[in-house]
C-alpha cells in the first residue's frame, strides 16, 4: 500500500461530507476540491545578475520538494532592460500527493511562523473559485536555511480549485485547514 497524505485523507473523509451538508450537492463528483497548487516567485533583479535565477530555483526546489523551473520573459522592455526570452523568475506547479504534503507543511509549520499571524487575508480569490496568496519572506519555511539565503524575497501561492464561486472555495481552503482572518 502507498502513502496517502493526511489532508488527502482528511478531504475524502470529512471535507467531501461537511461540504455536501453546507451547499447541498447531490453527487460525490459535484464537490470541489484542489486541482494544484502554483509557487512562484519574480526576480526582477536577474537583469543585472544571473546567480540570482539559480538561487531562486534551488529554493523553490527546496522549499516544494519538486524540481523548479526558470520563467522568462515574454517581450522587450526597454525601461526595464529586458529581452524577449529572459529568465526573470522562477516557479513549481504541485498537484497529487505533493500538493497536499506541501499545504499540510503551509498550514502547520511555514503560517505558525509569520510574525503577528492573524490569518491570511480572505481577500485574495478571483471570482472563479481561485485564491492567490502572497508570502513576503521565504524564511517561514523550515527548509531554507537563514545562513545561507543571499536576501530575502517572497513569493506568491495560488491555489487552484475546482470550484465556481469563491464561496465554495473559501469554504474548501478553510475545511482544508487555511486560516482565514475572522472580519
Amino acid at each position: 500500500m502507498s502513502y496517502i497524505p493526511r489532508l488527502k485523507t482528511e478531504y475524502k473523509e470529512r471535507v467531501i461530507k461537511t461540504l455536501s451538508e453546507e451547499f447541498g450537492y447531490k453527487n460525490v463528483m459535484q464537490v470541489p476540491k484542489l486541482q494544484k497548487i502554483v509557487v512562484s516567485r519574480g526576480v526582477g533583479a536577474a537583469v543585472a545578475d544571473k546567480k540570482l535565477i539559480d538561487h531562486a530555483v534551488d529554493e523553490l526546489t527546496m522549499i516544494t520538494g519538486q524540481k523548479a523551473i526558470a520563467t522568462m520573459s515574454k517581450k522587450d522592455v526597454a525601461a526595464f532592460k529586458l529581452r524577449k526570452g529572459m529568465p526573470i523568475g522562477a516557479k513549481v506547479t504541485l498537484r497529487g500527493a505533493r500538493m497536499y504534503e506541501f499545504l499540510d507543511r503551509l498550514i502547520t509549520t511555514a503560517l505558525p511562523r509569520v510574525r503577528d499571524f492573524n490569518g491570511v487575508k480572505a481577500t485574495g480569490f478571483d471570482g472563479r473559485g481561485n485564491y492567490n496568496l502572497g508570502i513576503t519572506e521565504q524564511i517561514i519555511f523550515p527548509e531554507i536555511n537563514i545562513d545561507k539565503i543571499n536576501r530575502i524575497n517572497g513569493m506568491d501561492i495560488t491555489f487552484v480549485t475546482s470550484a465556481d464561486t469563491d464561496q465554495e472555495a473559501k469554504s474548501l481552503l478553510s475545511e482544508l485547514g487555511l486560516p482565514f482572518k475572522k472580519n
